[in-house]
């Protein structure tokens, strides 16, 4: 069989810092139909199927603190009917934008990144839009109301469609399992399986609302080929014809390079014989840096050491006029009678708590008193500045600069004459050895000129060559949007015709995925099977009873029925599936994951649902996928096994996250 339209997973990358995480889907080049992911409770095995649905279109991604860390990017490779694609969105932040490119994670882009938006699902630049296209279900509309013909419509989501390719672990077993509990979600999950085989209601009126669509799509896409064509024949006329690969021009330029290093090597054996100019020209160069250097710093020093000088000798005036203030004001201490002028014998006192001058009572004062001591508290003459002490100081510190100065300046002259003839010496040796490898080297110098011409003349055709590619490519990717809008339209045009009586079809599909149920329960050897059926509705029924009456571990088999009888059938009878089918946890209330139901986890063994699973695939399901996560497959599924997680540190890998372990944890949340 040829493989089937859709979507197939190849390979998960997630990007952190300074390494990756992978888990790859493929054996050889081909996808692996049955892949089993194993390994210890919280190791990261579910969100690996997470990061999946996160790729295709999922609002968020695990937030796991080790994934926080250590991921910014989740990387899926894919195949759209058959070809590979990588999908490309942001961690931390759920992205609004995913960047879509044909190729593989490992090989050169075949095409550029294409921008895709998230939300609104229904735009045709939408991930989704792509992903559903490749489903044959691009420009579906649902109702709201499925009993109103006027009611308004949504367009159909590619996440909703993952309803019936991702079983994930809270709605195995769950009595909630078709969204009983909420109406709007129950009526929209009908819809897409009738969608998904083409036996819903108004298919006629849908099929041809969905083929207007896809024509306006086709006219805009034909204008924008025609508007891209005129542009190109008028700016690059050459690029509609047959265009010289631009890895011819890159291996010219390849070998332009390697002549050029062959040329200096040439050179170099040719000039062999001037070695002791080069050593002599070397060596000058160097005495006359170290010249230069020594020139340098002695500038700098003295064009520091001027302003300091002009300090000290600005301090020395200062402190000159502070002597001479003190020598001034000193005589205001009183020494003369200030009525009559005499001078008196002796200075005024503090005696027995009075001046003696006007024998005014004093509290602070003692001794000789001065102008303004009893204001300002005891002033004693070891607190006053020693004028004196400090102009000695400073003048000798003064001193001692400027003989460094002068020191400096008797050096610079002489220093200057050592850096110029050190400079005309690295000119004489340089003048030698040019003068002595110049009939040697022009040569190779003519030959190398030529070479750096040819160089950046097939740089510019490198140019122009990738330039022309780019148009080309735009002109390809137009062209065939046009070809697919076209296939799109004619394949419902057929479809339309050939429409009958969708209650009958309905009918049909429900009777062939009921009948499927029951044999998979009879399969597996569900205890006292009888009366397996789903309703019209797709309610799951066995014993004559809705799933809801079941017990967990029963419930368990019933999800799983339900779930992988739609997905049988579908690729069976050609519909608009994904493809494939991802299920976390089929042993949950069967010893792994949650209570054990006894009555059921001894009846059943999950041998018989990995045989089941590796038949079908081999023969009804060849080119489906199946991506199963379980804690411990059985030895029956052990040849698919693709990734296992121990959680134990001394048999990696720890988890998905390698090498984000216990210990590591531990340290990072410290």
């Amino acid at each position: 069989m040829e493989p089937l339209p859709g979507i197939r997973i190849r390979r998960l990358r997630l990007a952190g810092i300074d390494r990756a995480y992978d888990v790859d889907f493929t054996v050889g080049q081909q996808v692996r139909n049955l892949s089993v992911i194993a390994g210890a409770f919280s190791s990261g095995k579910t969100a690996v199927l997470e990061f999946i649905a996160y790729g295709l279109g999922a609002k968020r991604h695990p937030r796991h603190q080790e994934v926080l860390r250590k991921v910014r990017s989740c990387l899926l490779e894919v195949e759209l009917s058959g070809e590979p694609h990588v999908i490309e969105r942001s961690v931390g932040e759920p992205s609004k934008v995913a960047f879509v490119r044909r190729g593989t994670l490992d090989s050169k882009p075949v095409s550029r990144p294409e921008s895709r938006l998230i939300e609104p699902p229904g735009s045709s630049e939408s991930l989704s839009a792509l992903l559903l296209s490749h489903c044959k279900l691009e420009g579906v509309h649902l109702r709201e109301a499925p009993t109103s013909r006027e009611s308004r419509t949504d367009p159909l989501s590619f996440r909703d469609l993952m309803w019936l390719a991702f079983l994930p672990n809270e709605r195995v077993a769950d009595k909630n399992f078709l969204f009983e509990n909420d109406y709007m979600r129950k009526h929209k999950l009908r819809q897409v399986v009738d969608v998904v085989f083409g036996v819903h209601d108004d298919r006629a009126v849908e099929l041809g609302q969905r083929i207007r669509e896809l024509g306006g799509r086709l006219n805009h896409a034909k204008a924008d080929l025609a508007a891209a064509r005129a542009f190109v024949e008028e700016q690059a006329p050459t690029t509609l014809g047959d265009a010289i690969s631009p890895l011819a021009y890159e291996r010219e330029l390849a070998d332009i390079t390697a002549q050029l290093q062959n040329l200096d090597r040439a050179a170099q054996a040719g000039t062999a014989f001037a070695a002791r100019l080069r050593r002599e020209h070397q060596q000058a160069a160097q005495n006359s840096r170290r010249a230069a250097a020594v020139l340098r710093d002695c500038e700098t020093q003295l064009a520091r050491l001027l302003p300091l000088r002009a300090q000290y000798a600005d301090d020395l005036l200062k402190l000159g006029m502070l002597g001479e203030a003190q020598k001034l004001f000193d005589p205001l201490s009183v020494t003369a009678c200030p009525a009559c002028l005499n001078r008196l014998p002796a200075r005024p006192t503090a005696t027995s708590g009075r001046c003696s001058l006007c024998s005014h009572d004093l509290t602070d004062a003692d001794g000789t008193l001065t102008l303004g001591a009893a204001d300002v508290g005891s002033a004693t003459e070891g607190n006053r500045l020693d004028v004196a002490a400090e102009t000695r100081s400073t003048k000798a510190r003064l001193k001692e600069i400027t003989a460094y100065i002068e020191n400096l300046d008797v050096s610079l002259a002489a220093l200057k004459l050592q850096a110029e003839d050190a400079a005309i010496l690295e000119e004489q040796a340089s003048a030698a050895l040019d003068a002595a490898t110049s009939p040697a080297v022009s040569p190779f110098l003519a030959a190398r000129d030529d070479l750096h011409r040819r160089r950046e003349q097939v740089l510019l055709l490198v140019d122009q060559a990738e330039s022309t590619v780019k148009l080309q490519e735009g002109l390809a990717k137009r062209a065939a949007t046009v070809e697919r809008h076209e296939a799109d339209i004619a394949r419902l045009r057929d479809e339309l015709a050939q429409l009958g009586d969708v209650t009958l079809d309905r009918d049909r599909i429900i009777g062939q995925i009921s009948s499927r149920y029951g044999d998979l329960l009879r399969e597996w050897r569900y205890p006292k099977v009888s009366q397996p059926f789903i309703k019209p509705d797709l309610t799951p029924f066995v014993r004559g009873e809705p799933y809801q009456e079941a017990s967990s571990g029963a419930r368990t088999l019933l999800t799983l029925a339900w779930q992988l009888a739609v997905f049988e059938i579908a690729v069976e009878t050609g519909a608009a599936h994904p493809g494939f089918l991802m299920i976390d946890s089929p042993q949950k209330n069967l010893g792994h994951g949650g209570t054990l139901d006894a009555v059921i986890a001894d009846a059943v063994a999950i041998d018989d649902v990995y045989h089941h699973l590796s038949v079908w695939l081999a023969n009804r399901g060849t080119g489906a996928q199946l991506i199963v996560v379980d804690n411990s497959p059985p030895l029956l599924a052990e040849g698919n096994v693709v990734a296992r997680y121990s959680r134990n540190e001394d048999q990696p890998p720890y988890g998905l996250i390698e090498d984000e372990t216990s210990t590591e944890a531990e340290e990072a949340g410290r």
